[in-house]
């Protein structure tokens, strides 16, 4: 036991270790409270005055909630060494939560948004005072779990830090190699001695490796064998990274580099969340301090990708799920046009759905109305014109490899290696399972609404048809009433003829446009054929791939969970660095364990997951070539029957004109008025005229048509 005037500890109790101190879990005296008491040893005091102090001064100017509080400066009882008693953090480090299987691949999104959002905000305070960090990386980033219940980050370890203005320089050394700014790293690792010096923005090379890692799982920068084994490879690397790109990798001994400028498949960070994060990154491992971004941007870009807000939408035809990061104040016409980048769908082809029904988007409409969406209930996208299935993109996994000779450490590593790929297998599963649900719920939806289409567009060929045979009826009677006044010396013979001959030719362009109907109809009827059972609209296929009750997703989760506990026992097995003879022999069993729960597990997820999602997607892309075909069908038929009305609505405008124009020296029948009974669906012929019952329509006051009694009686339509 140690103590101060108003604290104690345990040595039993370390969190961490370092070169000048050690960091004790302490309590207070009087309270209990639980502190971090960060203990220097006799190293540090090998340091010059100024430096020592310098953590102190440091830590007592920062007051903010992502920075690791100072809460006391006391002196050891016996020893006299300077303590730091600080905010105590139970859940560990950055480092700790990428250590665990399940983030071997790196955080999930909304955890790395915690971590930018945190990060940012700790050195955006640590900048408001001109000081630099020196030694970013994920072992001096702490977590809490807030009074949300959701992580908060806080920086720490502040003995590397100190003050600098944004012009100012400094020429010491501090950091670790894999987090190094490369001029740094050159005189720091490989000894070289130069002339240069460093600025503020080498914290934000250590911010990008950082952030690479919590988003991969992995590091940014690796050569053959690793960044300690090989160290000159890794300086060519960070040296010689092209501009824009985020990672470098040497996968074979003396083989060349491979650049990328995105993520690896593997990440789990949204393509929406990567499209904006790796800008950012390609712009702060920057080699060259005068390409480097400065603090200002790098602010101003963090901050721009952290105050948006998230849209889900499936494209049901690529079966592809994106998550689109837009501003609350940004417009629907913006959103659209994001989303055609993001899927290649241009805007004029895109058709929106959510919860079954059409979404119509204003132009103007704010982002901040939206219909909430989430992965199970996102917005679906329909492309109005073919597409390619896409499909979610993942990786086979390979074969388990293990020695089979006993290593304690060897096994150790084994162990974690395939609890990550399981975990990483377990959540690929579910997120097939998850494309396939949506395919299905995409699908249901899809149908409804074409039947509805489909109805609305059988009830426009009625209404065609309809106004068809009653327009011949009306030219029919029209002829007629014309033969009848003429028989009657009522008009002049020559303008009558004109009209005559006039209604003449309206009666055989509706005869033309009621025989263009027949070949219609039977492009309806094939089209109601498609709805029926074992037609080709039918949802059938869904059946096939993966569902929620084969529990596939739930039996690698199984698995995982004992590869999982096998991986805990291992790391105590080696730390023990030597067992007797019975756990010995457990522990040999537990390896074959491992390495038959990892096979099942690849086999599970390969043979039945992955398969049948393949299966499922071919058959999905199959039957959307199809839809689309019969979607172009209903659209060019509901077309066709618009056009007809519209040709069947201008010959019956044409025939009441005519008849509006007899002459009016027929004043003395002004008592018998003339109701022609025309279908409510003609609004184009209702909107001319004064309505009287909802199926009829009355001519305007001056324009009745006035009929001998005997015309009327003949016609029959007075």
């Amino acid at each position: 036991m140690q103590s101060t005037a108003n604290y104690l500890w345990l040595i039993s109790d370390l969190l961490g270790q370092g070169a000048t101190a050690n960091v004790y879990r302490g309590r207070h005296k009087k309270t209990g409270d639980l502190y971090a008491v960060k203990v220097f040893n006799n190293l540090s005091f090998l340091r010059p005055l100024d430096v020592q102090m310098r953590e102190f001064e440091v830590l007592k100017k920062l007051n903010h909630k992502n920075i690791v509080k100072l809460f006391a400066v006391e002196e050891e009882s016996n020893t006299r060494h300077k303590v730091l008693v600080m905010e105590y953090c139970p859940c560990g480090s950055l480092y700790t939560v990428l250590e665990e299987s399940s983030n071997a691949y790196g955080l999930p999104e909304d955890e790395f948004l915690i971590v930018l959002q945190d990060v940012v905000a700790g050195m955006n305070h640590l900048r408001e005072y001109g000081i630099v960090h020196r030694d970013i990386k994920p072992g001096n980033i702490m977590r809490v779990i807030g009074e949300d219940g959701r992580s908060v980050y806080k920086l720490t370890d502040f003995g590397a830090a100190r003050e600098l203005d944004d012009d100012e320089q400094f020429v010491s050394l501090y950091g670790t190699e894999e987090y190094l700014h490369p001029d740094m790293y050159e005189r720091a690792v490989l000894r070289k001695e130069h002339q240069k010096k460093y600025g503020a923005t080498v914290d934000l090379w250590s911010i990008g490796v950082t952030f690479f890692h919590a988003a991969t799982g992995s590091l940014p920068f690796r050569p053959f064998e690793g960044p300690r084994r090989n160290k000159e490879v890794m300086y060519k690397i960070i040296t010689e990274k092209p501009s824009g790109t985020v990672s470098g990798q040497q996968k074979f001994e003396n083989g060349k580099i491979e650049w990328s400028t995105e993520m690896p498949v593997s990440c789990n960070l949204s393509k929406g969340l990567q499209s904006l994060l790796t800008p950012v990154l390609a712009n702060i491992l920057e080699a060259d301090q005068e390409k480097c971004w400065g603090f200002d941007q790098f602010f101003a870009e963090t901050s721009d990708i952290l105050h948006r807000t998230v849209v889900l939408v499936f494209s049901l035809q690529q079966a592809t799920l994106h998550y689109i990061y837009i501003h609350q104040y940004n417009t629907a016409t913006l959103f659209q046009e994001l989303l055609s980048r993001r899927c290649s769908i241009p805007v004029h082809n895109q058709e929106l759905l959510y919860e079954g029904r059409r979404l119509q988007l204003e132009p103007n409409r704010q982002a901040q109305t939206f219909p909430r969406t989430s992965r199970d209930n996102p917005i679906m996208l329909l492309s109005r014109e073919s597409v390619a299935t896409v499909g979610l993109i993942f990786e086979d996994p390979s074969p388990p490899k293990v020695q089979p000779r006993y290593d304690l450490d060897l096994d150790a590593s084994y162990a974690k290696t395939f609890a990550g790929d399981v975990g990483h297998l377990w959540k690929t599963s579910d997120s097939l399972l998850v494309c396939q649900e949506l395919v299905r719920k995409g699908v249901r939806g899809l149908i409804e609404l074409m039947k509805e289409d489909y109805s609305e567009m059988v009830h426009k060929k009625s209404e065609v048809i309809h106004v068809c045979h009653y327009c011949a009826q009306i030219l029919e009677r029209t002829e007629q009433l014309y033969e009848v006044l003429m028989q009657a010396n009522m008009l002049l013979p020559i303008c009558c003829r004109q009209k005559y001959d006039e209604i003449s030719d309206m009666r055989k362009k509706i005869v033309l446009i009621s025989n263009s109907l027949v070949p219609m109809e039977q492009t309806v009827q094939d089209i109601k054929s498609k709805f029926l059972s074992g037609g080709v609209l039918t949802d059938s296929w869904t059946q096939a791939g993966t569902h929620p009750e084969d529990r596939n997703v739930e039996r690698i989760k199984v698995l995982l969970d004992s590869i999982t506990a096998i991986y805990h026992q291992f790391k105590k097995d080696k730390a023990e660095r030597r067992l007797p003879y019975n756990e010995e022999q457990i522990h040999k069993f537990d390896k074959q364990k491992l390495v038959f729960h990892a096979t099942k597990a690849r086999s599970l997820f390969t043979e039945e997951c992955a398969m049948k999602y393949r299966l499922f997607i071919s058959k999905s892309e199959e039957w959307m070539r199809k839809v689309h075909h019969v979607r172009k069908q209903l659209i060019g038929l509901t077309s066709q029957f618009n056009s007809v009305e519209k040709e069947v609505s201008m010959v019956m405008e044409r025939v009441i004109k005519i008849n509006s124009s007899l002459p009016s020296n027929l004043s003395q029948y002004d008592n018998v008025d003339s109701t022609l009974e025309v279908h409510n669906t003609l609004p184009a012929l209702r909107s001319g005229y004064s309505a009287v019952p909802e199926n009829h329509i009355t001519l305007p006051k001056g324009k009745k048509i006035k009929f001998l009694a005997l015309t009327a009686q003949y016609l029959g339509v007075g």
